[in-house]
C-alpha cells in the first residue's frame, strides 16, 4: 500500500512538473515575442507562469535553454496541427485529385489555427523575431518544421500539377500559399480594419479559408497549365 502510495505521489509530482514547464514555456514564448527575448527577464516569465524563478534553472538550465524549449514546442504544434491532414494521405501514392485535396486540408488547418487561434499570436511573434534575429532557436525551428513541411507541401504540390517538385516556381508557389495565411496573423490590425471586423473568429476565419483556397484554386491551374 504504501509503495502504491509512493508511486502516486510521484506521478503527482511528475504532472505538476510538466504543467509548470509547459506554463513557463507559454509565458517565455509570450514575453519573448512580445519584448525581445533580450528584454524580456527570467523573472517576468516566471511571474507570468506562476512560478518560482528557480524553476527556470530546474527544467532548462537557464533562459537559453528555455528559449530552444520555445523553439521545440513551435516544432511539435506544427506537427500535430499538420498531422490530422497529412495522415488522411495515408501510405499510398496519391493521385491529382487527392493532392489537391490535401493542400486544400493543409490550408484549412493553417487557417484553423495559425488565423482563428489566440494562443497562435504568441508562437507568430515568437518566430518573426527569429526570423528577424535568427539564433539557434530559429534553426531548429528551420530544420525540423519549416524545411520538411515546405519539402512535403512542394512534392504534393507536384503531384496535383505536374511541376517537378525542386523547381523555383513550385517552391515560390508553395512558400507563397503560406505567406497569404501568415498575413491575417501578422497584419491582423491591418486585415480587421480594412474589414471592419473586431475580431477573426471561425466566421471570419471561414471567409479567410474560402478566398485563400479559391487562390489556391487558381494557382494549381495555372502551375497545371504551365507544367511540362
Amino acid at each position: 500500500m504504501a509503495a502504491r502510495t509512493k508511486s502516486q505521489a510521484a506521478a503527482v509530482g511528475e504532472g505538476r512538473g510538466e504543467a509548470t514547464r509547459l506554463a513557463l514555456i507559454r509565458a517565455a514564448l509570450d514575453l519573448f515575442g512580445a519584448k525581445g527575448f533580450e528584454a524580456a527577464s527570467t523573472r517576468a516569465v516566471a511571474a507570468a507562469a506562476g512560478a518560482n524563478l528557480a524553476s527556470i534553472a530546474y527544467h532548462f538550465g537557464g533562459k537559453e535553454g528555455l528559449r530552444l524549449a520555445c523553439a521545440d514546442h513551435v516544432v511539435e504544434t506544427v506537427r500535430s496541427m499538420l498531422a490530422p491532414a497529412l495522415a488522411a494521405a495515408g501510405a499510398q501514392p496519391l493521385s491529382p485529385a487527392a493532392a489537391r485535396a490535401l493542400l486544400e486540408r493543409v490550408l484549412a488547418a493553417f487557417v484553423g489555427f495559425l488565423v482563428v487561434r489566440p494562443e497562435a499570436q504568441s508562437i507568430a511573434r515568437f518566430v518573426v523575431r527569429e526570423m528577424f534575429e535568427p539564433t539557434e532557436a530559429f534553426d531548429r525551428i528551420y530544420a525540423d518544421a519549416f524545411a520538411p513541411m515546405h519539402e512535403r507541401l512542394c512534392a504534393v504540390w507536384a503531384t496535383a500539377t505536374g511541376a517537378p517538385a525542386d523547381a523555383p516556381a513550385t517552391k515560390l508557389a508553395t512558400l507563397a500559399m503560406l505567406g497569404q495565411i501568415l498575413y491575417f496573423r501578422v497584419a491582423r490590425r491591418v486585415a480587421l480594419r480594412r474589414l471592419g471586423w473586431s475580431d477573426i473568429g471561425p466566421r471570419e476565419g471561414e471567409a479567410i479559408l474560402a478566398t485563400l483556397t479559391a487562390h489556391l484554386h487558381a494557382a494549381l491551374a495555372a502551375a497545371r497549365r504551365g507544367a511540362p
